[in-house]
């Protein structure tokens, strides 16, 4: 299926792999950015790179340069100093379309009725365009986002980067009625990219391809440095994407999901209400559970042969 999607993100190395999917699964009406990996000035010049090395003509709308209270926090650690370190880049030849993320989403919301929005990096856009259109959590078919855990945290212990970097903006998302589907750490690290997957990549010998496998090698051995000390990266990102085009890939069930604002060690994190309880909440968000892994990969390497 090619649902028609905005695809919301903060590019970031897995933020590009969702790219390289969406383009060739889904219909990609457009791409906003958002402060995350990296200062907006370079999510949004990493998303114009992203679709001129893809061939994709895709407007970007440049969007919140901060979260909506905090500071903005960035996550260079992961994704170096320009967010997509590890390839080599050519010069940028294309320019985002406006400045308005949320406006364009509202606008392509009311456009159509089975749009969906793909979040895959900090809520703030998401959460602006629901403030000054409250008719967009119905108007939308849903969002599918990456972002949450229901159990381990990867900047805290309770704490996902996309949520802890905008807790108020995810918390207006999760409570917007909007129908949800959340792609959290516990989904995304059984979806793992080693050495062995970036060499099938890289063999499948189109220049998207090399493009991607350059960036998870850089990505691989940065989460080995970070975390495991195992040159494994999970793709998060993807995920969000893959849910809606390849749906049988996933397991999936409903709970009720809250953001934490306010605990001094938990702020930021998705409170799921995973009791087999009518005494609980209603559920509001689908959580994906389980991930074919290699059926993924698969759709990994024949969107890469896609592009030139």
């Amino acid at each position: 299926m090619n649902p028609p999607i905005v695809l919301d993100c903060d590019p970031g190395h897995d933020d590009a792999i969702a790219l390289l999917i969406a383009g060739q699964h889904c219909e990609l009406l457009g791409v906003t950015t958002v402060s995350g990996n990296v200062p907006l000035e370079l999510t949004t010049r990493n998303a114009l790179l992203t679709l001129q090395l893809l061939g994709l003509e895709v407007p970007v709308h440049a969007g919140a340069a901060r979260p909506l209270v905090a500071e903005a926090r960035h996550a260079e650690f992961i994704h170096g100093d320009t967010g997509l370190n590890g390839p080599q880049l050519p010069p940028l030849e294309r320019s985002a379309a406006g400045t308005d993320a949320a406006g364009f989403i509202i606008d392509a919301a009311r456009s159509r009725d089975d749009l969906w929005l793909v979040a895959t990096g900090p809520l703030t856009n998401v959460a602006l365009a629901l403030r000054r259109a409250p008719d967009l959590s119905e108007r939308l078919a849903g969002i599918a986002l990456m972002g949450g855990s229901t159990s381990f945290g990867n900047v805290t212990a309770a704490a996902e980067f996309n949520i802890w970097a905008d807790p108020e903006a995810a918390d207006m998302v999760f409570r917007s009625g909007a129908q949800l589907i959340m792609a959290g750490l516990d989904l995304t690290h059984q979806f793992k990219m080693g050495a062995g997957h970036i060499e099938r990549l890289r063999q499948v010998g189109s220049g998207a391809a090399t493009f991607a496998a350059d960036l998870l090698t850089f990505f691989s051995n940065a989460y080995a440095e970070a975390y495991s000390g195992k040159a494994e990266g999970p793709l998060h990102d993807p995920c969000a994407v893959m849910a809606l085009t390849h749906p049988e890939l996933f397991a999936s069930q409903d709970h009720h999901v809250v953001v934490e604002l306010r605990g001094d060690h938990t702020r930021g994190m998705t409170l799921t209400d995973t009791r087999a309880s009518k005494r609980g909440n209603a559920p509001n968000v689908r959580v994906l559970k389980r991930i074919d892994a290699d059926a993924a990969f698969e759709v990994l390497l024949e969107s890469a042969a896609g592009y030139r």
